[in-house]
Order: structure tokens, then C-alpha cells, then sequence
């Protein structure tokens, strides 16, 4: 992994994990915590989308869609586990 794709990877984790913070009210992790909840949310979308057979094609967008999705699932878990 070049400096440039660390970089890219960790640009598109924030940038998920930003958008899904302000997508699910109540949560600001900050750059850290953003960048954390977007490459965990990728990985999450990573298991679930191609069991669905759902794809959001290629790029750099289709990328931060596809993790802004599964940090969206992953708040949402975590919203639910914290109420219980």
C-alpha cells in the first residue's frame, strides 16, 4: 500500500464517517472517531452488500456511498445496543 492509497483510504473513512454522524443524529466521534466508524462501516457493507447481490460500482463516490452505508448500519447497531 502506497502513501497515496493510505491517504485516499483514510479520506474516504472520514468523509464516510462524517456523512453517516450527520445522517443518524446524536453522533460526532471527531476526525478520529469518523475515520474509525467509515473503515468499519466499509467493512461492514464489504460483508453484507454482495450477499445481497447490491453494488455501487467504482470510485472514489461509489466508495464513500458504500461505506457512508454500512457506517449507517453500524450507528444504527450501535444506537440500539446503547437503548437496550
Amino acid at each position: 500500500m502506497t502513501i497515496e492509497s493510505l491517504i485516499i483510504f483514510l479520506l474516504i473513512g472520514a468523509i464516510a464517517g462524517w456523512l453517516a454522524g450527520v445522517l443518524v443524529k446524536g453522533y460526532g466521534f471527531g476526525l478520529l472517531g469518523n475515520i474509525v466508524v467509515g473503515i468499519v462501516g466499509a467493512f461492514i457493507a464489504g460483508l453484507i452488500f454482495p450477499a445481497v447481490g447490491l453494488s455501487f460500482g467504482g470510485g472514489i463516490l461509489g466508495s464513500i456511498l458504500f461505506a457512508t452505508v454500512g457506517a449507517v448500519i453500524l450507528l444504527v447497531c450501535l444506537r440500539l445496543v446503547k437503548s437496550a
